[in-house]
């Protein structure tokens, strides 16, 4: 009989529902400080997770959930980037 393995959930930061973790984008912030979308789930440091969606991206960082979730202040030069970045990807 074969153990049935956990699929972790993650809450995204824009809508806050909980979803699989690899339907979700990760948006991490370095141990140097720098904030970006990781599409690979892989990169070191602190981590926060949204959905594939532009509108929940906006929801987040109108909220500022981003700036609670990653413990730092993120330009407007870095959100924009990562709106660029999921509309490519999505």
């Amino acid at each position: 009989m074969t153990k049935q393995r956990r699929v972790p959930l993650r809450k995204c930061t824009g809508c806050g529902e909980m979803k699989n973790k690899k339907e979700l984008v990760r948006v991490v912030r370095s141990p140097e400080g720098e904030v970006s979308l990781d599409l690979t789930g892989k990169k070191a440091g602190r981590g926060a997770y949204v959905c594939h969606d532009i509108k929940c991206l906006r929801a987040a960082r109108k909220a500022k959930r981003f700036e609670r979730a990653l413990d730092c202040p993120i330009p407007d030069e870095v959100f924009e980037k990562m709106e660029e970045e999921l509309t490519l990807d999505g």
